[in-house]
């Protein structure tokens, strides 16, 4: 289809011309044409800054039209742009930008304050998101821009890590025009098609798949300046009307949770019929018809990715006939590995198939469960980790499959299925495989849980919990005055619930409050290491012959 980001672009650009592309709800709206007048503008700054082929352009900012401006015009320049996870610290923005050796930053208002003043006397020019003005500049002398080459580097992107520090993800023009075409295979789109952007640009589900593969198709994406809460979105959805929406599951299941489940265990006869499946069917279709209209009554897409669905959430979504579709895949990948789409017949709990041009297996495979780790060679997957040989060197089997480090099994239909991390599998006294993250998914599930983390210690376990007091306070109304009783009540529930759901291996002994905020990389996946114990029994899998 195409062999650089810059084809790409240039045929997009001459195709849509005059046709809506990016906007920033009730503020700006930027034609194909405008697009691109701004790309060039933000070429001239940084060859004006000495820049040329093959430099670093780090990019920092929130969600607005100049993001995909920015990232475009260092591309198709033949640089290569840097873009940063706005939620990582100011240490750790400033060891990224100079790890990766870029000379031209450009960064919103608010994240500038966060990057070190050392940090930003280093850079050639400094501009800002917001109007492509110049913030700083050192140097003013002659660039040039470079004609980029299929296997030339497009992309570094630094991932946060739950276990070890930011390792630089290296993708080539050749990784995600691919991409690009996989994803046209799976769901194909065009100008009539309406996204509305709700999550990190910085993220590469969304960049890749919501602003990469709208702009090549001629789609509308509209962006919001303000965090995606429900009293933010439902205005903006009945304004915009999207036919595709990315989200991560734990906005679908926040909705679900304070909205459907809540509506329909207010009261014993409402609670009883919720509990019969045929019952729960039908609500939850009507409560389906309602959303569907919640959402502007035309969306055709709703796709589902970066950490494992909800079932409960994902049964509701099902029953109501919503239009979800789910993936898999990894920075490092680009990221889309596998998928189902609306289409398709639906396997709860699955990410779907491998996508065409991917092949994949499953390494280590234990003979009593079938799962093993999934290794893929796809034609999206990075050439390695940035100034990092021995990190890449452990990403590949020797046969050049990059290893997930997740652990599954592939069903009959080729549907796959991802039980957790290998890093975080726990094994029980008798070598059984036991994966935290289905366990916590039934306990996130509890509309009192704000989140939790189950680990193993002393032969148990141990599931600590973060409550939702405000959830709490309002299903007990004498919670407070009976505080410590009431308690210990709720975690014997909690108990008998999560291993009515659960196999017997995988039951929990001990709940324990946790009051704090777990604390989280800037993907907001809980940092594991820093609540299970080193040297716990059973963090590592046993090999089984």
């Amino acid at each position: 289809m195409y062999s650089t980001l810059k084809e790409l672009y240039e045929q997009s650009v001459k195709r849509f011309a005059g046709k809506p592309s990016f906007s920033m709800h009730e503020r700006e709206e930027l034609t194909y044409d405008d697009f691109a007048d701004r790309v060039e503008t933000v070429q001239r700054l940084l060859v004006g800054a000495g820049l040329t082929g093959g430099d670093k352009v780090a990019l920092l900012s929130g969600n607005m039209p100049n993001w995909g401006v920015c990232y475009f015009a260092v591309v198709s320049a033949g640089m290569v742009v840097v873009p940063i996870l706005p939620d990582f610290t100011g240490a750790e923005l400033d060891m990224i930008i100079t790890h990766s050796e870029a000379k031209a930053l450009l960064v919103s208002d608010k994240l500038f304050s966060k990057v070190g003043k050392p940090v930003i006397e280093g850079l050639n020019i400094v501009v800002r998101t917001k109007n492509l003005a110049v913030i700083s500049q050192r140097v003013s002398s002659p660039g040039e821009t470079a004609e980029p080459r299929s296997e030339d580097l497009a992309v570094i992107i630094y991932t946060s890590g739950t276990t070890s520090k930011p390792k630089g993800v290296m993708l080539t023009h050749y990784n995600l025009c691919m991409q690009m075409e996989m994803i046209h295979d799976l769901y194909p789109i065009d100008e009539n098609d309406n996204f509305l952007s709700i999550l990190p640009l910085s993220h590469t589900y969304e960049c890749s798949i919501g602003m990469i593969y709208a702009f090549m198709s001629g789609a509308r994406v509209t962006y919001i300046d303000r965090p995606p809460t429900a009293s933010t979105l439902l205005p903006v959805l009945k304004e915009v009307r999207p036919t595709l929406m990315l989200v991560v599951p734990l906005i679908i299941e926040k909705l679900y949770k304070s909205q459907v489940l809540k509506l329909f265990t207010r009261n014993a006869l409402l609670k009883w019929c919720y509990s019969k499946p045929f019952f729960a069917r039908r609500l939850n279709r009507l409560a389906g018809k309602k959303l569907y209209k919640v959402f502007g009554g035309r969306l055709r897409f709703f796709g589902i990715g970066g950490a494992k669905l909800d079932l409960q959430t994902e049964k509701f979504l099902a029953d109501a006939d919503f239009p979800y579709a789910i993936g898999y895949g990894l920075t490092e990948t680009a990221p889309l590995l596998a998928g189902y789409v609306p289409s398709m017949k639906r396997h709860l709990q699955s990410t779907g198939p491998l996508l065409s041009r991917i092949k994949g297996r499953l390494d280590g495979v234990n003979p009593q469960s079938g799962e093993g780790e999934l290794v893929v060679k796809s034609p999206s997957t990075m050439v390695g980790y940035y100034k990092n040989p021995e990190a890449t060197r452990e990403a590949f089997t020797e046969d050049g499959y990059f290893r997930t480090k997740d652990l599954g099994y592939i069903d009959r239909d080729g549907f796959l299925y991802i039980k957790g991390r290998a890093n975080n599998m726990i094994v029980g006294p008798s070598g059984e495989n036991i994966y935290p993250e289905e366990i916590e998914s039934v306990i996130n599930g509890l509309s009192i849980v704000t989140d939790s983390i189950v680990k193993y210690e002393e032969g148990k376990l141990v599931a600590m919990v973060q409550f939702n007091r405000e959830e709490l306070e309002r299903k007990y109304q004498d919670f407070k005055d009976e505080l410590g009783m009431r308690l210990e009540e709720i975690k014997k529930d909690i108990i008998n619930y999560v291993n009515s759901k659960v196999n017997k291996f995988s039951r929990i002994s001990v709940v324990e409050e946790h009051d704090d905020d777990f604390e989280k990389t800037p993907t907001h996946k809980i940092k594991r290491y820093l609540y299970i114990k080193s040297g716990q029994p059973g963090r590592e899998p046993k090999k089984k012959s």
